[in-house]
């Protein structure tokens, strides 16, 4: 039982990265109702007003009150951000002012309308990316939604109502919710509401409750609704139970695959997997089998629009090669350890195809082996590679079929004359020997047609009787048909052949484009050439305009790499700054600032963001092929960027440490050497300041400056051993039972001499214990600290020095009444050759360094702090050994 309720190491450190992650965003809040009129904004308003009474910043962001006096009547005693208009076409648009609402940084933000489409020019296409940009930022939100709005839900809501749902929200916005409400009432009581007039004014009453706001519709859609809110609180639970390591059946290891085409009906796929991934609570991959067949513009930005619905949704999306759907399919289930494979229902008909082909469905049930397999009705997948024979699609333009039929009119015109000589058996394997070499120029609608005319031509002109259609012979007739059949099965076969090639070229040129940009990258020697080689790659393989804007480690603002580059507007810069910010791709082909002419992605190592990329295509779609691709090569760009970065740093580092080494020796040697004349120096000035020699008071007063300024320098010069032997780590503190008051004693007698002017106390707690320290050493860090003191001392100088202990610390302190320091040099004073006032004379910056080497390596704290009534502090605290 214990074993069973141990969480997952995996699971812990996701959890405890997840926590993190939620620490810095901010709360979101959904208030999910049937449909309008239920009282989500209301309630939500409601909510928003106790929060303000509660002392918290709320800010109503944008409420749509649809003339509800009630809602009015709330919205009055809140705080309102004016809107933002938008001019297009001729109109003015408000929408919600989202950089306002970053500056002001208000603890709550109240946003109605959740799926609501922007109006163009704004930064975001739906509202629900402005929500997710504000939590982001750390700003808690209110919003509100109706269950028709969630984009899982939305087909089933319009087979229900008839309604075509337009404006939808990506179901993982509900994942990322910390809370959701439902507001709840009964479609009778709904009914009333509408008839009193509170939802809708009295014109629109009637059609609405004769329509949508049937008592059907709204029972359904209160299922839903309700349907949904269990699921969440089932999730709830089920997380409750692992976080507090309850036993029970909450581990899910369910993967669910879904195959996706270039269908109509692949959306309602897509929606369904979603929901029963989330009522299961598994991760879940869309696929899509790329083969050699050629998709046609439409289908191509279906299958993209498909694709991008199934991401939206949160599925992790995979597109991969093979010549068979089915086999591409169970290959990449295998691979992905899918359990379920969900799957559309094909609609092949007629007798023959059920004959000659085998149903897509039955194979996957067939060779799925263990996994299971949902078949949901709706999607109509297409066995093109299962087919034995498949007519493609014919896509050429007029020259290319006048081209190819004049090709096999010549042909036939050149054997004519010859056709006596070399028999009509012989001209048709030449022309058929023709037809077989037109796919590798012609597409397959011109092969067709040639396939066609060219036993027609080799009838009519060269079969006995000759310009007659009708063939005696039964042999003719046989190699008529033969011809026939042979020519139109070789051109289409050739034709696929050749589709296959350019499918397989197609994938090679993809990978040799990204080993040609890995093995740029690595050979590239700074950063300068990894973007050039960056820049260079992107635009051969993507025929674009590409700029690079890097974060200058100095100024912390994004600077061009190439001031070539520094030619877009203000307006397409703050677009590649907001990228910078959040982290997310954003511009052109996205749903986040589409106004900009470049897409900017964001340049990411594997550790950090050091930068943006733009890029300018002249496309109207960027297919999700040209995507990854691009994903893959801003990936790549990212991680040598990050490379050269280390390495930088790293020769930074090898390059102080050289020189910290550097200054250690020659510090090491000058202070050793200048021992021997100091102490000299210092002998014969106190020998001739003691001696009963004659000498007049002039003299006197330089003796006396010559030992001062000698007793400084030696002092200098012992901080630099001190500061060397510390750096070196190789001082051991020597640990030995003190008397503390043996301690001041020590540190007192040396500043016998500053005594005299100034009011230096100790105080020691009654019945201190005996203390575990390097006596000297201590003795050396307080001496420094005292020194500090001295230094910076004010007329009528007052230095306390104060002991006293608890079970586990001894704490000492020493404070003085000067000026203090300023707040910001607080966290420096420490560091090495740091002086606050450079004016004040006597003093290098290394005493106050020592001080705090020392107390560290005791195991020891010691910080510095501004007293109130005037003065610096320093605090240590020792451990009690």
């Amino acid at each position: 039982m214990e074993e069973q309720s141990r969480l997952n190491p995996d699971e812990l450190l996701a959890r405890i990265k997840l926590n993190e992650q939620k620490e810095k965003k901010g709360k979101l809040k959904i208030y999910i109702g049937m449909c309008a009129g239920v009282g989500k904004t209301f309630s939500m308003l409601q909510d928003a007003s106790k929060a303000g009474g509660r002392g918290t910043d709320v800010l109503i962001g944008y409420v749509e009150t649809h003339g509800r006096a009630e809602t009015e009547f709330l919205l009055f005693h809140l705080p309102q951000l004016p809107r933002k208009k938008i001019e297009y076409k001729g109109f003015v648009l408000e929408e919600m002012d989202i950089d306002t609402i970053l500056d002001k940084r208000p603890k709550l933000v109240v946003v109605d309308e959740l799926a609501h489409t922007n109006a163009p020019g704004s930064r975001h296409n739906k509202r629900y990316l402005d929500v997710i940009e504000l939590i982001e930022n750390g700003i808690d939100v209110l919003t509100a939604v109706n269950v028709q709005h969630i984009e899982s839900l939305a087909d089933t809501v319009s087979k229900i109502t008839g309604v075509i749902i337009s404006e939808t929200v990506p179901d993982s916005i509900l994942d990322a919710a910390d809370e959701i409400e439902l507001i709840d009432i009964s479609p009778d009581e709904l009914i009333q509401r509408l008839n009193d007039g509170k939802v809708y004014t009295a014109d629109k009453t009637k059609n609405a409750v004769d329509n949508f706001f049937r008592k059907g519709n709204l029972s359904a859609l209160r299922e839903m609704a309700l349907r949904l809110a269990a699921d969440r609180v089932d999730k709830q639970v089920r997380y409750y139970m692992q976080e507090n390591r309850i036993p029970g059946p909450w581990k899910s290891t369910q993967r669910i695959l879904i195959g996706i085409g270039p269908s109509p009906n692949s959306a309602d796929l897509v929606r369904w997997a979603r929901r029963i991934a989330y009522t299961m609570e598994a991760s879940w991959i869309a696929v899509n089998v790329e083969t050699s067949h050629p998709l046609d513009e439409k289908q191509k930005k279906l299958l993209n629009k498909n694709l991008e619905l199934a991401k939206e949704l949160g599925a992790e999306v995979i597109t991969t090669s093979d010549t068979d759907i089915v086999k591409g399919i169970i290959r990449v289930a295998k691979n992905e350890n899918a359990t379920h494979i969900v799957i559309g229902k094909s609609q092949n008909k007629g007798f023959f195809p059920r004959l000659f082909q085998k149903d897509i469905v039955d194979r996957i049930l067939t060779e799925s082996g263990q996994i299971d397999v949902y078949v949901v009705s709706g999607d109509n997948y297409e066995n093109k590679t299962g087919k034995i024979f498949a007519f493609p699609k014919l896509q050429s333009g007029f020259y290319k079929y006048l081209s190819s039929s004049l090709i096999v009119i010549f042909v036939a015109a050149i054997c004519y004359p010859f056709s006596d000589t070399l028999g009509y058996q012989t001209v048709a394997l030449i022309l058929l020997f023709v037809v077989s070499m037109l796919p590798l120029i012609f597409g397959p609608g011109p092969v067709l047609l040639s396939a066609i005319l060219s036993p027609v031509l080799w009838n009519y002109f060269f079969v006995p009787p000759k310009f007659t259609l009708f063939i005696s012979r039964t042999e003719d007739i046989l190699m008529f048909i033969m011809f026939l059949i042979i020519a139109t099965v070789t051109g289409i076969l050739t034709t696929k052949i050749r589709q296959r090639e350019k499918s397989v070229l197609l994938r090679e040129e993809r990978a040799v484009a990204l080993y040609n940009l890995a093995d740029d990258l690595s050979k590239s020697k700074d950063l300068d050439e990894v973007i050039g080689q960056s820049v260079k790659n992107l635009n051969k393989v993507f025929n674009s305009e590409v700029i690079f804007l890097l974060l200058d480690s100095k100024t912390k603002k994004l600077v061009f790499t190439n001031p070539e580059m520094s030619s877009i507007s203000e307006k397409e810069f703050s677009v590649a700054q907001w990228v910078f910010t959040n982290r997310k791709k954003a511009g052109h082909y996205t749903e986040s600032l589409p106004f900009a002419e470049f897409i900017y992605y964001p340049l990411l190592g594997p550790r950090d963001i050091y930068g943006v990329v733009g890029i300018k295509m002249e496309d109207d779609i960027l297919y999700r092929e040209k995507e990854t691709l691009i994903d893959n090569f801003i990936k790549q760009s990212g991680a040598a960027v990050e490379r050269e970065i280390l390495n930088k740093t790293a020769n930074k580092a090898l390059l102080l440490e050289e020189s910290e080494k550097l200054y250690k020796t020659l510090f090491d040697s000058i202070s050793h050497e200048l021992k021997i004349p100091i102490a000299a120096i210092m002998g014969a000035s106190s020998y001739l300041l003691q001696s009963d020699s004659e000498i007049n008071e002039t003299q006197k007063q330089l003796l006396n400056e010559v030992h001062t300024a000698t007793i400084r320098l030696n002092r200098l010069v012992e901080n630099l051993l001190d500061m060397a032997r510390l750096e070196s780590g190789m001082l051991v503190p020597n640990i030995k039972e003190c008397d503390i008051n043996d301690l001041f004693s020590v540190v007192l007698d040396y500043f016998e001499k500053e005594k005299s002017s100034h009011d230096i106390s100790v105080e020691v707690q009654e019945y201190f214990p005996f203390i575990n320290i390097d006596f000297t050493l201590i003795e050396t860090a307080l001496k420094n600290l005292i020194h500090n003191a001295l230094r910076y001392a004010v007329p009528n100088p007052k230095i306390s020095i104060q002991a006293f202990f608890d079970d586990k610390n001894i704490y000492i302190t020493i404070s003085d009444n000067g000026k203090g320091i300023p707040e910001e040099h607080l966290e420096h004073i420490f560091d090495k050759f740091y002086r606050v006032d450079n004016k004040i004379s006597g003093g290098t910056g290394l005493g106050l360094s020592i001080a705090k080497g020392i107390i560290e390596i005791h195991k020891g704290t010691i910080s510095a702090s501004n007293k109130v009534s005037g003065g610096l502090k320093f605090n240590i605290k020792l451990q009690r050994m």
